[in-house]
């Protein structure tokens, strides 16, 4: 057994850590001992997949460099490409789908759908190195040690990865579809952002990863889908836990929002005459902030256009994104009804709050809100949540109470979409102040490892689960 550097803690008994599994009636004479991940090795894998898409460096170290593997993109074929060719040395059957979704399955001891574990390899354009990498990497060092360790699961054992790029301006677009939940022409016909004009199908085919495989949960059915992934912010760390147990993910809705007014000379065109979209903007989204705030929810823009783009002119369009998030689909939805009405009084000049005070009402504009991404909060699978309690029990020992905790993903992730069609659940281990969608993001190597323990073995509690209800 691999044991070396796997805990951040003194180890409990060796007889708490090695549990017994069982994975069907029929192999109690024959149990095997809970199979432990190569800490090194994994650390070593997330490492090694980094150097295609190197970004931004902060620190003078080796691994001390950001990420920036947009999807589809040149560096991502080649992250894809390693994950091929890595899995099927590993015995595993890889297909790839219509939306470039990739899934390598080991055979199991029955026939079924297999129990996934999986994530994302592209990044943020100002990424880090764990976002999605690090659930990936885990995955396949489950592999790893399942083809090492010669154990036989009942079902067949799935690590996939999926899209959930910043390039293509749908949040997980390929599990969104897989799942039945975006059209598939609607996302082959997504156009990059940033003023490219290439679009989802033309990059996954240049890249060679528009798979003959139909994207969709019955071409690929899944029995379950476990991910391991950063907590991307500061709640594991402040109480110094080791493993996040996520019941489920917030409502988040993502529009684009055009104001539109005149263009007009700066220096000749007097404030009460102008039509000023830019302005206008900025006052939404202050109100959107001021306004979530009341709601206890979430606003944040991202993305800002302008045109005609010049110093002297006053801008007569702009387009900005507008993400709103809240832990309940009512009072996100209470606080879009709001935003929509005042941001309508805003284009027109009336008083809202105090946006107006100490400044010049000008002609007003228009406004016009187009929704790209809508997401309902979701609640996970109660099983699969049980098998990760299970799982990091079986870690910390007697300590694991205070080594873990409940928690609701503020992140939209790829279970959010597989979720809608098998029992889903996800697995956090902290990251380093909180800190995600940054160069600086970090998670440190024994954490890396804790969570591809408990991320394992819930596959293996699912697994065993799965054979006894089909006795």
């Amino acid at each position: 057994m691999l044991t070396r550097g796997i805990y951040t803690l003194p180890r409990a008994p060796r007889s708490q850590l090695r549990s017994v599994l069982c994975t069907s009636k029929r192999r109690l004479a024959s149990c095997i001992q809970t199979p432990k991940v190569n800490q090194d090795r994994l650390w070593k894998d997330i490492h090694y997949t980094c150097q295609w898409g190197k970004g931004e460096r902060w620190g003078k170290g080796e691994n001390e460099t950001g990420m920036s593997r947009l999807s589809l993109s040149d560096s991502d074929r080649m992250s894809r490409d390693w994950f091929v060719e890595t899995t099927k040395s590993l015995n595993c059957n890889v297909q790839v789908d219509a939306m470039g979704n990739t899934f390598a399955v080991r055979k199991g001891r029955q026939q079924g759908p297999p129990t996934c574990a999986g994530s994302h390899l592209d990044t943020q354009p100002t990424g880090g190195r764990y976002d999605g990498i690090l659930g990936v990497c885990a995955g396949v060092e489950m592999l790893r040690v399942l083809q090492e360790e010669n154990i036989d699961h009942e079902y067949p054992t799935l690590s996939n990865i999926n899209e959930e790029g910043a390039r293509f301006p749908i949040s997980m677009v390929s599990s969104g579809v897989w799942a039945g939940q975006i059209p598939l022409e609607k996302a082959h016909n997504l156009q990059e952002v940033g003023g490219g004009k290439q679009t989802m199908r033309q990059e996954l085919q240049r890249i060679g990863y528009l798979g003959t495989l139909e994207a969709n949960y019955e071409a690929m059915p899944i029995g379950a889908h476990f991910e391991l992934h950063i907590e991307q912010g500061p709640r594991l760390e402040a109480r110094n836990h080791k493993i996040g147990i996520v019941q489920g993910v917030q409502a988040y809705r993502w529009h684009t929002i055009t104001v539109k007014g005149r263009d007009c000379h700066t220096g000749t065109t007097d404030f009460a005459n102008r039509s000023d979209a830019m302005l206008t903007a900025a006052k939404m989204i202050l109100h959107s902030h001021r306004l979530a705030t009341k709601h206890a929810c979430l606003a944040s823009t991202g993305i800002l256009t302008l045109s005609p783009g010049s110093t002297n002119t006053v801008p007569g369009t702009v387009r900005f994104s507008l993400d709103i998030r809240g832990g309940e689909d009512d009072r996100l939805m209470g606080l879009e009804n709001q935003l929509k009405t005042d941001f309508h009084k805003i284009a027109h000049n009336e008083a809202v709050d105090d946006l107006n005070e100490g400044g010049t009402i000008g002609r007003g504009c228009t406004v016009e809100w187009v929704l790209d991404a809508p997401s309902k909060a979701i609640k996970f699978d109660k099983d699969c949540i049980q098998c990760v309690q299970d799982s990091a029990k079986e870690l910390f020992g007697d300590e694991h109470e205070s080594l873990t905790q409940t928690m609701i993903s503020g992140a939209g992730h790829d279970s959010v979409f597989t979720s809608h069609r098998v029992p889903t659940s996800m697995i956090f281990v902290p990251c380093k102040d909180g800190v995600s969608h940054n160069p600086m993001e970090y998670c440190s190597p024994e954490d890396c490892a804790n969570g591809a323990q408990v991320l394992m073995n819930a596959v293996l509690r699912y697994d065993k689960l799965r054979a006894e209800r089909a006795g």
